[in-house]
């Protein structure tokens, strides 16, 4: 891969320079065999609508990293041959990118711990349209529990929220009405009539603890279905740290960072809200 090439495929990545030197180092060499079985698996799923994430029997995150970087262009031809404009496809591949920032600063060096993923952008049924990300996929069993077949269709869209902004209400409307027009052009075989979203940001004590809020206007869109524990989610997305270890180092300069840590204090449970709504 030619320098001019490298520096397309950063571009349509969103890779950042510390990112894009060690990018440029895996690419300097063919790939190795677990590489091209990460790439292999990723091809046989290019133009499915599959729910869950692939492994393929590769666990070198390294690897993954390596994978990824060679299929996206295929993903992002694959777009293009639908009709998707370049625009829409970029920001949606650039979410690579913006793991690869998350991970240093997560842990202080290059790697992507969040590979797994990003195995579902390369399906190509997974894009960002404005604030939101939107994955089109086959309602489920597990989903569809607390509704009868009549109320919720064979197809929903899984609702995402990239870290990089704010939820104000506008944004979020106009990312709900880029979807509404964007699905049925692209996919008019795939009608999805609901959407789904499986997050902390849906677990009822944020709303009633930070009810003005941003967050809790975005949960009050969904019908909250179900809730499951899910004890580092908060603090995880609040702070990106994994687990729940020195908690009284973080900082509590912000509602809700109050709002994470304070429930743990107080000896409680942070819970993933699952929820829908209707497109």
């Amino acid at each position: 891969m030619t320098t001019a090439q490298h520096s397309e495929l950063f571009t349509l990545l969103d890779i950042s320079a510390d990112d894009a030197a060690e990018c440029r180092k895996l690419l300097a060499t063919p790939p190795s065999e677990p590489v091209l079985r990460a790439i292999a698996a990723m091809t046989e799923r290019l133009g499915t609508f599959p729910l869950e994430s692939i492994h393929a029997g590769v666990d070198d995150e390294t690897a993954w990293i390596e994978a990824l970087l060679r299929f996206a262009p295929s993903v992002h031809a694959y777009h293009l041959t639908l009709g998707i404009s370049p625009a829409v496809s970029a920001a949606s591949l650039a979410d690579l990118g913006l793991q690869l920032r998350i991970n240093r600063r997560v842990h202080g060096r290059f790697g992507l711990d969040t590979w797994r993923w990003l195995t579902l952008h390369m399906a190509g049924n997974l894009f960002r349209l404005g604030r939101l990300q939107f994955h089109l996929v086959r309602e489920t069993n597990a989903n569809s529990d607390s509704h009868t077949p009549s109320q919720r269709p064979g197809w929903v869209l899984g609702v995402h929220i990239p870290e990089d902004g704010g939820l104000s209400p506008a944004a979020v409307d106009a990312s709900f009405a880029e979807a509404r027009s964007f699905f049925p052009r692209y996919f008019p075989d795939k009608p999805a009539a609901v959407a789904t979203c499986d997050s902390w940001m849906l677990d009822p004590y944020l709303a009633q603890r930070i009810p003005n809020s941003n967050i809790a206007s975005f949960a009050s869109r969904f019908t909250l279905d179900r809730c499951s524990d899910a004890p580092t989610d908060a603090v995880y997305f609040t702070f990106r740290q994994r687990g729940l270890q020195d908690l009284d180092r973080l900082p509590r300069e912000t509602s809700l960072q109050r709002a994470v840590l304070e429930r743990i204090d107080d000896g409680g449970t942070w819970q993933l809200g699952h929820g829908h709504l209707a497109l």
